[in-house]
């Protein structure tokens, strides 16, 4: 990889390309391509999603499953040759909180571990924050935890990127 640049928030709505613009920065890049993936398929739904997610990426992605311990695989998988992607933030909170881990100390992880990394990262999530107020307790601890995710990490990275039916709009550009 040609010289470390900022690293990388990638936000968006559901369907709106975040994902396939993260994917296409990363591979418009020189160096290894390691996806680190939060999804867990508890449905065959899921593992449609999944394998079709995995056959688009191609043969340059290694994939590397994190659903909880997304820390500790962007230290095991950064280095100055690497370009990890995170996909995505929003998952993982999902699993935090289904796991009942402490929300607070895994983002203060994840923003260190994003700090300290050696290569560049880019990470995916999903913006919760622009509909109603939830109905329900877990949906409301949700939507805040996967906001206050998403605020530690803008803050965290060089660039941040909000997706927009497949446009991209700098909320935080690349200086």
């Amino acid at each position: 990889m040609s010289g470390i640049l900022s690293h990388l928030l990638v936000l968006g709505g559901a369907r709106s390309g975040k994902s396939r613009y993260a994917q296409g920065r990363a591979e418009a890049l020189t160096g290894q391509l390691i996806y680190l993936a939060t999804a867990q398929a508890f449905d065959q739904e899921m593992h449609e999603r999944i394998a079709l997610h995995r056959a688009d990426r191609g043969p340059r992605w290694s994939t590397v499953e994190a659903p909880l311990e997304l820390t500790e695989a962007i230290m095991a998988c950064s280095s100055p040759e690497t370009v990890v992607l995170v996909d995505c933030l929003t998952l993982w909170a999902s699993n935090l909180i289904l796991a009942d881990r402490d929300t607070t100390a895994a983002t203060e992880g994840l923003v260190r571990a994003v700090s300290d990394a050696r290569g560049l990262v880019i990470l995916v999530a999903n913006e919760v924050g622009l509909g109603i107020v939830p109905d329900n307790a877990l949906a409301r601890i949700f939507r805040d935890v996967a906001g206050r995710i998403n605020q530690e990490m803008a803050a965290a990275v060089g660039e941040a990127v909000m997706m927009f039916a497949g446009l991209p709009l700098v909320l935080k550009p690349n200086e």
